[in-house]
């Protein structure tokens, strides 16, 4: 194989792959993506404590025995009281988590989910910006947070990955240094 082949899109052909968009899309906006998870005590203590988050709403579906448990960067106080304003709140919002936890998954020891990046591969992350990748990750350390990568191991230096209690992966980026990381 040439090295063409083995690169990606040269930036005029990523440019020329993209198409305008249908004017019906201008408010159109990435509201959610759906992990999986396990055991929901294990996962919101993660996701709260250690990420910062906020569970935005908590969904039950007891005929079809699961639940949603919706998180986001969202500060308690703005969180509407009233279900009738929560619910089209919660969905109003960016980037949110929304967490499926299928009822007794908790309980089976064997149980586990397939996070993408080992055989096939295919889901890869979610990334988080912080303020200080260095700084979060010490703080992960101390929570025993599970790392892939730490912040100065490999090529890519100033980002780190974690995973989460289900072992998916979560990419810890400051958005000032990014820059340099994919030049």
């Amino acid at each position: 194989m040439s090295d063409e082949q083995l690169q990606g899109l040269s930036d005029e052909a990523a440019e020329k792959a993209c198409k305008d968009p249908d004017p019906l899309t201008k408010d159109f906006m990435m509201q959610q993506t759906m992990l999986r998870i396990k055991d929901p005590v294990k996962s919101l203590h993660f996701y709260t404590k250690i990420l910062g988050m906020t569970l935005l709403q908590k969904f039950d579906f007891p005929s079809m025995r699961f639940s949603l448990y919706f998180m986001g960067y969202e500060d308690k106080k703005d969180i509407p009281h009233k279900l009738e304003e929560r619910t089209p709140w919660t969905f109003s919002r960016p980037a949110t988590l929304e967490l499926t936890h299928n009822w007794s998954t908790e309980n089976d020891d064997g149980f586990s989910y397939h996070n993408g990046n080992s055989d096939p591969r295919g889901f890869g992350h979610i990334g988080i910006a912080v303020p200080d990748v260095y700084a979060a990750c010490k703080m992960f350390e101390e929570q025993g947070v599970t790392f892939v990568k730490k912040p100065d191991d490999g090529k890519m230096k100033g980002i780190a990955f974690i995973q989460d209690p289900d072992g998916y992966w979560i990419e810890i980026l400051s958005p000032n240094t990014m820059l340099s990381i994919t030049s």
